[in-house]
């Protein structure tokens, strides 16, 4: 009885500690697309697939006491009509150095050929530095601006280990 009672509690323990080391984040990223390159698939008028990349700089985002400073989103996506749908990596770098990357999935909504909105999640899969054996999970949602860049703002958690 004493064993079973000591295992739960070095459970509870661990969980606790577990739960525990997860760090909120949040932050936000202007992002500049280079001009798209979309290929239509043939079966519909508004049907292609493109692969993008945009160069971000980021603010107010913070991780294991740095600053984050700017970084690469690198997507491949799949337009029908006004909806897109993609998958890519992102890889920022703090004011340190340090780098990290994460994947993502989103969904873009646009009108007359324009993003109207962008939302997804996103998953740490790597880092260096202070940031090595980083996880971490959350969401996104993107705005566009007049000058065509988007301003994504992110939410999520991480820890380290």
């Amino acid at each position: 009885m004493k064993v079973k009672t000591l295992l739960v509690f070095l459970f509870a323990v661990a969980l606790a500690a577990t739960a525990a080391a997860q760090t909120k984040l949040s932050g936000s990223a202007q992002c500049k697309p280079d001009p798209p390159a979309p290929v239509a698939v043939g079966d519909k008028a508004d049907h292609s697939f493109s692969v993008s990349k945009a160069q971000c700089t980021w603010s107010n985002l913070e991780m294991a006491g740095m600053q984050a400073k700017d970084g690469v989103s690198v997507a491949q996506a799949e337009t029908r009509g006004n909806t897109t749908t993609a998958h890519g990596y992102h890889t920022g770098t703090m004011a340190n150095g340090d780098k990290w990357s994460c994947s993502f999935e989103g969904k873009t909504t646009s009108k007359d050929g324009k993003p109207v909105s962008d939302a997804g999640t996103w998953s740490f899969t790597d880092g260096t530095g202070k940031l090595k054996s980083l996880k971490g999970k959350g969401t996104f949602k993107g705005a566009p601006n007049a000058d065509g860049t988007m301003t994504y703002q992110i939410e999520g958690e991480y820890s380290l280990p």
